[in-house]
């Protein structure tokens, strides 16, 4: 079981507080409610919250006092926005300064839950959550790059040589296929170790917000702006910050950035005094980089400092040898999350075996994740394993194929139907195709050719 996680939630209109507070009390959550601002600033002074959720107008304290005392106090707590009144300046003025998210008041309770299990994973993944729920908290070694396939174990070998080093590494590879894991590897083998690493996803934060979110900003220097506050090159200072989806990253950034892996100094937003910074930067992509810059949307020379060393990560499909020891390991490691002695059965292994995974490992993680929470008995069967998956993407393009009312067409315009889907959804592979159809590949070759299919 995880540990408990503290949450506070604010509101002067205490219907909503209350109702916030009894839908995250079902999922596990530990809430204390504070129906004034005043009141919230008397918890918040005592500590000890992983979360905090505010609304941002009310009658005594707003919510931006909320956040200012938190950030003060609590620096490593998550402060989540509700509110009735919101505008766009308002949600970026509450990013800017510290805040994890913004939701609309009436707030859908899902939602709700959603945004704060991804607060509590961004903690739980970076280096500021209390050393208690730390995964990494206990001293042990990090876990080594899980596969026995050559591209697998080349990638292993690669973190070793290279993270004793400062060298800027550029690691590129589909969603999914654990480029936030070689990062933290590169990290944790490295003198820095002991030193923050730092996750700033590109793709993630508003335009408006990226600047300040990497290299900090003044207190007046925006609307909003009500203290002074480090980026996260500051707070990376001596460690490793990770840009993660950097080709999403604006132009006008990317030359703020060359500047800074240039001269090694930032300028806070609203500043004109530059603050030496000694940060190891270790950047990741889901894009061509190459085709970007062709069409201008990134800039070759940040392109040539960021890619000092490359290791690209294969996707799944093009190194089954590794599932079956994910598949040992995720079981592991949910048995341990969730206080169960899990196994599973050699029908259900080789029923994932025969799937494609197009989401790569991530797909695979939540897969298992999902069976060994729904799952009563310990032992994971076939049936425990999510439809969608259990029935793979040939059955998926059939029921999809009724759906659409396809009544006359021919058998042979459904299984050209169902070939060119299954070879789009991994990538063009030939051979995964081919065990995902049932079929040989000499077999699959021949219905390419009939079907004038590549």
């Amino acid at each position: 079981m995880r540990p408990a996680v503290k949450v506070l939630v604010i509101d002067d209109e205490d219907s909503h507080a209350r109702a916030a507070a009894e839908a995250l009390a079902k999922v596990g959550y530990q809430c204390i409610v504070a129906t004034e601002g005043k009141e919230g600033l008397k918890h918040i002074k005592q500590g000890g919250f992983d979360v905090v959720i505010t609304d941002l107008v009310m009658k005594d304290v707003d919510g931006m006092e909320i956040l200012k005392e938190t950030r003060s106090r609590l620096p490593h707590t998550q402060v989540i926005f509700l509110t009735g009144y919101g505008t766009v300046e308002s949600a970026v003025a509450a990013m800017q300064n510290g805040a994890t998210t913004f939701l609309q008041k009436p707030v859908n309770l899902h939602q709700l839950r959603v945004v704060v299990e991804e607060a509590v994973k961004k903690q739980t993944l970076g280096e500021s959550f209390p050393q208690a729920l730390r995964p990494w908290a206990k001293e042990v070694p990090f876990p080594d790059i899980v596969g026995k396939s050559p591209r697998t174990q080349s990638i292993s070998h690669l973190i070793k040589r290279l993270a004793p080093t400062n060298a800027t590494v550029l690691i590129s590879g589909e969603s999914g296929t654990g480029k936030e894991l070689i990062a933290r590897a590169l990290h944790f083998y490295s003198p820095r170790k002991n030193r923050p690493f730092v996750v700033l996803n590109s793709a993630a934060i508003p335009e408006g917000l990226l600047e300040s979110e990497l290299f900090g900003h003044e207190k007046g220097a925006f609307t909003g702006a009500i203290c002074q506050r480090k980026g996260k090159f500051e707070h990376a200072h001596r460690g490793t910050l990770f840009l993660d989806e950097v080709g999403d990253m604006p132009m006008a950034i990317q030359s703020k950035l060359l500047r800074v892996l240039e001269d090694g100094r930032v300028v806070k937003v609203g500043s004109n005094e530059p603050v030496a910074v000694d940060v190891r930067i270790v950047a990741a992509t889901n894009k061509d980089l190459e085709e970007l810059i062709k069409a201008e949307k990134f800039r070759e020379d940040l392109y040539f400092r960021l890619n000092v060393v490359s290791i690209k990560v294969s996707p799944l499909r093009e190194r089954q040898e590794d599932i079956p020891l994910l598949i040992d390991y995720f079981v592991k490691e949910f048995s341990s999350v969730y206080g169960k002695v899990c196994s599973i059965t050699p029908e259900a292994k080789k029923k994932l075996l025969s799937y494609a995974w197009p989401g790569n490992v991530r797909e695979l993680r939540n897969c298992l994740e999902s069976m060994a929470v729904m799952n009563l008995d310990g032992l994971l069967k076939v049936e425990d394993i999510p439809e969608h998956i259990s029935l793979g993407r040939m059955e998926e393009d059939r029921i999809r194929l009724r759906r659409t009312g396809l009544v006359g067409v021919s058998i042979e315009e459904m299984e050209k139907e169902l070939i060119k889907n299954t070879l789009a959804a991994v990538g063009g592979n030939r051979e995964a195709s081919a065990k995902i159809l049932g079929i040989g590949e000499r077999t699959l070759y021949r219905k390419l050719d009939r079907y004038g299919l590549k």
